[in-house]
């Protein structure tokens, strides 16, 4: 009985060209592309030869709803059967999308110019690269869903990561900005990130997950809105305060979300920042519904581990033989330790595949001494330079100033008698990452001041000759509150910074 009466619903759909009567709809409305022609093939799901009904409690297929459909309705209605199943399909997709649900505004905007063309983006020509950072994101999406949630913060916040670096904690910005979620050196620092020639944890996907969420949650209270939020961690609050106060008078009877489209579409913020939201909502769109828009998805182990606590200067290498897991591994659940090695003067927390914690102390303990210590102590002699120690340890020069980043030289490139040098191991330099120095920074604008923990804008304001009114004027603030890590427009031009080193 079930089954008949869901055949004959999938045929009266059919007939009727949709659900409650509407008229036939194709899976996909035609979007502008950015070349300004039209992608016909969004929204479109493959064609199977069946179709789900009633809310995926039935599973009939295309040929038993033409038959049901010709006993309830006669046969003048299946003489098209190709047109039968192409209306059973555009059902089913409609009965897919009444499932999904977004915790972020995607619904009111997604028919916004913005938005239609980043969706025709992520499903047409950028498709495959777009469906290889929505896959990677599934190792991650678990954990920073689970954070976003006990933050207060929507969930869907997590594709914020996905349209900063397709959730690569390797991602490096042209502005030195790293990690998943491309944060600036000292911001990172401000939010209690290790920062330095050893450890960078803005690579580290769970800590700067929380240093994100703190920053967004800081700007949702400051601006009220989520998309000026958004706006502003990209574009920075002080530019989002001055614009929403420059246009004030044109925005009247707008608010909350609504004014950063307003604001996107005056001649005021960088075309990176208008196009920042709506790429947030069509990553969303897209994300979220996959099979809707034909992209195909398997789901990677979620980003799980345990820890161990090791010496200074342990091999990665070392940690893997005591755990049996191969190198790759652990450098994949270790991406802020940027040398092959952990810090040559502290000891360290290191993360293992989930269940090889338990042994690893007495298997660690069994390797042979030379394997456990990533880098051999020397001290240079007269005439010695580092190309010469270089040669001899089998190692370029550009290796080994990773791990003697202030080796001092003469201009002749003499290292001083006496100067100590550590030279690493093979496993060490094969597990280093070759990346640029975390304490540069770039602005491309006024000089920026990050306000440190214990800073006021008194503080800020007496260093830099000014006063508290000024700043928050020049800032766009409509209150005296800062946060660690916040970005302060302050006043001249300051294009590269150079922030003193831990370590």
């Amino acid at each position: 009985m079930g089954r008949a009466w869901a055949l004959a619903a999938v045929a009266l759909i059919a007939a009727c060209g949709g659900p409650h009567g509407a008229p036939p709809t194709p899976a996909a409305t035609p979007v502008q592309t950015a070349s300004g022609g039209a992608d016909t093939g969004v929204g479109h799901a493959p064609a199977t030869d069946s179709v789900h009904a009633i809310g995926d409690s039935v599973r009939v297929t295309r040929a038993e709803v033409a038959g049901q459909a010709a006993k309830v309705f006669g046969d003048s209605l299946v003489a098209d059967s190709s047109a039968l199943a192409r209306a059973a399909d555009t059902a089913q997709t409609a009965a897919d999308s009444a499932v999904v649900s977004w915790d972020i505004d995607v619904r009111s905007y997604e028919t916004q110019r913005r938005v239609a063309r980043f969706v025709s983006l992520f499903t047409g020509e950028s498709r495959d690269h777009f469906e290889a950072q929505v896959q990677r994101g599934t190792r991650y999406d678990p954990m920073i869903r689970a954070k976003l949630r006990a933050a207060g913060l929507p969930e869907d916040m997590t594709y914020l990561a996905l349209i900063e670096s397709g959730y690569s904690p390797q991602a490096y910005s042209r502005a030195a900005a790293v990690g998943m979620w491309q944060l600036m050196t000292s911001t990172a620092r401000g939010s209690g990130l290790r920062v330095d020639w050893w450890i960078d944890e803005r690579r580290d996907p769970v800590r700067s997950t929380d240093a994100a969420i703190r920053f967004l949650r800081y700007l949702q209270d400051q601006f009220g809105s989520l998309y000026l939020a958004c706006a502003a961690y990209n574009g920075g609050p002080g530019r989002i305060s001055r614009g929403l106060t420059r246009f004030a008078g044109d925005f009247e009877g707008r608010t909350g979300d609504d004014l950063f489209f307003a604001l996107a579409d005056k001649d005021y913020l960088r075309d990176e920042t208008k196009n920042y939201v709506p790429q947030l909502i069509a990553a969303a769109l897209v994300a979220k519904q996959p099979a809707r828009y034909g992209l195909h998805i398997v789901p990677l182990e979620p980003y799980r581990y345990d820890s161990v606590r090791v010496g200074p200067a342990t091999p990665l290498a070392a940690v893997a033989a005591a755990t049996g897991a191969p190198v790759g591994v652990i450098s994949e659940l270790n991406p802020f330790i940027l040398r092959g090695m952990t810090p040559p003067a502290d000891s360290y927390t290191v993360r293992v595949p989930v269940g090889r914690a338990d042994g690893f102390d007495s298997a660690f303990a069994a390797l042979p001494a030379a394997q456990r210590t990533g880098v051999t102590h020397v001290t240079s002699k007269k005439g010695e330079t580092l190309a010469t120690l270089a040669r001899r340890d089998g190692v370029t020069v550009k290796q080994l100033q990773w791990y003697n980043p202030k080796a001092p030289h003469t201009t002749s490139g003499r290292l001083p008698p006496g100067t100590p040098i550590l030279l690493p191991t093979e496993s060490v330099v094969s597990a280093a990452l070759d990346v640029p120095d975390p304490a540069i920074e770039r602005y491309g604008g006024g000089s920026v001041h990050i306000v440190k923990h214990g800073e006021s804008l008194g503080l800020i304001a007496h260093k830099y000759h000014t006063t508290v009114a000024a700043l928050m004027r020049l800032n766009g603030l409509r209150k005296s509150t800062i946060l660690p890590g916040q970005a302060l427009v302050v006043s001249g031009t300051r294009r590269v910074s150079r922030t003193r080193r831990r370590g």
